[in-house]
């Protein structure tokens, strides 16, 4: 790792660490300066002192508000003065009474220094955020051009008809960019345009977006309010590309998002049956971690007819519920399920459940109908070993 990196590094750890206690001071006073200091790391960051006004974020805001409180107490000015390199308690109150995140009550939370309260909490900035990220999905104007996007919209409606495209929460894919949509308060929504990538003061990138909806609507918001806006809305998904390639594959593409694998073991064990029936007795399994790591004691394990085992074939899931499509494959295979009692190595005696009597190609052949949706109606016949149509 670089110097930089270690740098990087350290910077972001120090958000974490708690704040340096100033040895001989009040609680109160070492209250007032970690708040002003707050203030001080945005000036720097930003280049100027926080300022009032609507198009402002709320933080900015929030900070200015402090600030004002700041500069209007003499005892915090005679505390601060020696601190305040960057000038910030000479300049003037601002004009906060025209501020619509309720200045009066944000000031009360600013308590006097000798009271009880901390000047670095504001407890109620969580309800006047949440009300500002609403403000910012809900301030929509008309799309002027929206027939240019209507058949976009059209197309994805029958991309998701189709099974072309499918959604997913949010949640999984915490990303946004250009021509990614979304479903959002029963609307959806596209990002068509992204502004330039600048430092937001909670230290994450963020850009003002412009995001079309499917009622003909337009919003000019910021990318991290669309994050808590999308994260809020228990109802909200990411529509997926039709590109997204299939559900299973040899090897992940860049940016697939990798569930975990489904493998296929050949049993190693001596008991007469398996002998016999070696080549079409397989087990079918799902890990999220290397299988090797997986099978590496199963000669102690019933669960692998305590003997060695083999791999004969793996596929890579992207997004997909382990648990969900191993029960689907056992499902599909449940006619065709070994029946064998061993005794553990307890001498209890044991029936293994994810052992089937399967030939390897039916297999390959039910992943790849997994894969193209065409599984859909289809069962295992044990007779004719074969996939049929139901």
């Amino acid at each position: 790792m670089s110097n930089s990196d270690l740098d990087d590094l350290a910077a972001e750890l120090a958000d974490f660490a708690p704040p340096e206690k100033k040895k001989g001071r009040p609680a109160s006073e070492e209250r007032v300066i970690a708040g002003f200091e707050d203030i001080q790391r945005f000036t720097e960051q930003h280049g100027c002192a926080p300022q009032h006004g609507e198009a402002r974020d709320i933080f900015e805001r929030l900070y200015a508000v402090r600030l004002d409180r700041l500069r209007s107490l003499p005892e915090c000015c005679t505390l601060l003065e020696p601190l305040d390199h960057q000038g910030l308690l000479a300049g003037e109150v601002g004009e906060s009474s025209d501020e619509i995140i309720d200045i009066d009550n944000l000031a009360a939370e600013l308590a006097d220094v000798s009271g009880e309260d901390d000047i670095t909490v504001l407890r109620h900035v969580r309800t006047s955020t949440e009300k500002r990220a609403a403000q910012g999905i809900a301030d929509r104007k008309p799309c002027e051009n929206f027939d240019a996007f209507k058949p976009l919209f059209e197309q994805v409606r029958s991309d998701l008809s189709s099974g072309l495209r499918v959604t997913r929460p949010f949640g999984q894919y915490a990303t946004i960019q250009v021509g990614h949509w979304f479903i959002l308060d029963g609307q959806t929504a596209y990002v068509a345009e992204e502004g330039e990538e600048f430092d937001s003061p909670q230290g994450k990138k963020d850009a003002r977006l412009r995001v079309i909806f499917s009622n003909g609507t337009e919003s000019n918001l910021l990318r991290l309010s669309l994050v808590r806006a999308l994260y809020k809305d228990e109802t909200a998904r990411r529509i997926t590309d039709p590109d997204m390639g299939p559900l299973f594959s040899d090897s992940l593409q860049e940016g697939d998002l990798e569930s975990g694998t489904i493998y296929v073991l050949r049993s190693l064990s001596d008991n007469p049956y398996v002998t016999e029936h070696r080549d079409v007795i397989h087990k079918i399994g799902v890990t999220s971690g290397k299988v090797e790591t997986r099978i590496a004691n199963a000669e102690h394990d019933s669960t692998y007819l305590l003997a060695k085992v083999e791999v004969v074939a793996t596929y890579k899931l992207a997004g997909i519920n382990r648990t969900r499509m191993e029960n689907l494959f056992h499902r599909l295979f449940a006619r065709a399920r070994l029946n064998i009692t061993i005794n553990d190595r307890f001498g209890h005696p044991v029936q293994p459940e994810e052992w089937f009597l399967v030939p390897l190609f039916v297999i390959d052949e039910a992943v790849a109908r997994f894969k193209d949706g065409s599984i859909i109606g289809y069962v295992y016949d044990p007779e004719s070993a074969k996939l049929v149509k139901a």
